[in-house]
């Protein structure tokens, strides 16, 4: 048995507005789950669901195998850190990590000594004195995330934790949160906006849009197995290219170029004559030049940005444009023509009509 079950969970509110649609996702004990999609998707109001803030319109909520749609947030045993800081100003930071132990009258003594691990953990031993406005926006982050689990609940959620933070802190605390999670071994849920932030800490990731879920999946596995159009674009930095177009004649046109579509549908290639197809290829997936085993393509550079480990480079061909990311070293002048190849196996095909992966 699961130790969390969302079964066919919706969020209706008053005035009719359908925010979230026929959830369902079990989360075993300890494992790291990330909500992630764009701004008005449903993770958030999700997220607020589980720990009780928000009412459940229809579905079921279970908490090791008991159902916990009645049951308030104290009853949950459920902590949450939301995207502000929310610590007392008055208060150092010993006395805002201690803040709900002491609500709960225990003994001083062992709010001492948990405050003390707890701090260890996060770094925060050296600032226990020191009051809110002395601290930057991680260390404040820490304080939030310290203040949720000396309570040793069974669930912790993390509502965009890290959105207040300068691009430098976010990443340090990605790494933190990870090690937190690694030393506590506790069921988290958190819900970004950030794909970078996903992939890089959950155990698996729900992906979302308009209120519906489309993927559930590791990390790899929704990078290099999509579902969709939608989980193919928003998973990777660049965003994966797409081309759209009618099949003629067992062939698909990328601006100037013609591709055999057979190299990647076999004998499947008739089935989909006169259809709409979007081709898929990821921009760190092409090689400069004309490579076996590839779709050859002829483009123009509009533009490259050097980024030190790679440079992005804007291409065009005819009406459509790309991205490739290529080695610093091989970086083409602007305004030249290049020929690059995508490797048969790093084509994705999607059906134009639904959008979902043409296996």
């Amino acid at each position: 048995m699961s130790y969390l079950t969302l079964k066919d969970i919706n969020k209706i509110y008053p005035n009719g507005y359908h925010a979230v649609h026929n959830f369902n996702l079990e989360i075993e004990k300890g494992e790291f789950i990330v909500f992630v999609g764009p701004s008005g998707c449903g993770k958030s109001t999700t997220l607020r669901m589980i720990a009780g803030l928000e009412e459940i319109s229809n579905g079921e909520f279970l908490i090791n195998g008991k159902r916990a749609n009645e049951m308030g947030p104290r009853e949950r045993e459920v902590a949450m850190v939301f995207q502000s800081y929310a610590l007392y100003p008055q208060m150092t930071v010993f006395d805002n990590i201690a803040f709900g132990l002491t609500l709960q009258g225990v003994d001083e003594e062992v709010i001492e000594e948990k405050v003390k691990n707890t701090a260890r953990i996060l770094g925060l031993t050296d600032y226990l004195d020191r009051y809110p406005r002395a601290l930057s926006g991680g260390q404040r982050q820490r304080v939030a995330i310290g203040r949720a689990i000396i309570r040793k609940v069974g669930v912790f959620l993390m509502d965009e934790p890290l959105s207040n933070l300068d691009a430098k802190q976010r990443v340090t605390m990605r790494s933190e949160i990870a090690q937190i999670h690694r030393e506590t071994g506790a069921t988290t849920i958190y819900v970004t906006h950030d794909q970078t932030e996903a992939m890089t800490l959950a155990d698996r990731i729900v992906v979302m849009k308009d209120g519906y879920v489309q993927q559930i999946g590791t990390p790899y596995e929704l990078y290099f197995k999509p579902e969709n159009v939608f989980v193919a674009g928003f998973i990777g930095e660049p965003p994966m290219n797409f081309v759209r177009g009618t099949v003629t004649k067992g062939t698909l046109t990328f601006g100037t170029n013609t591709l055999d579509l057979s190299k990647k549908l076999g004998d499947r290639t008739g089935q989909y004559e006169g259809k709409e197809l979007v081709f898929g290829f990821r921009p760190e997936s092409v090689e400069l030049g004309k490579k076996e085993e590839s779709y050859q393509i002829r483009a123009d550079v509009e533009l490259t940005e050097m980024l030190g480990d790679n440079t992005n480079v804007y291409i065009t061909t005819g009406d459509d444009k790309a991205i490739l990311k290529v080695d610093p070293h091989d970086t083409p002048e602007v305004d030249a023509g290049i020929d690059f190849s995508i490797p048969y196996s790093n084509v994705y095909l999607f059906d134009g009509e639904t959008e979902k992966t043409i296996k």
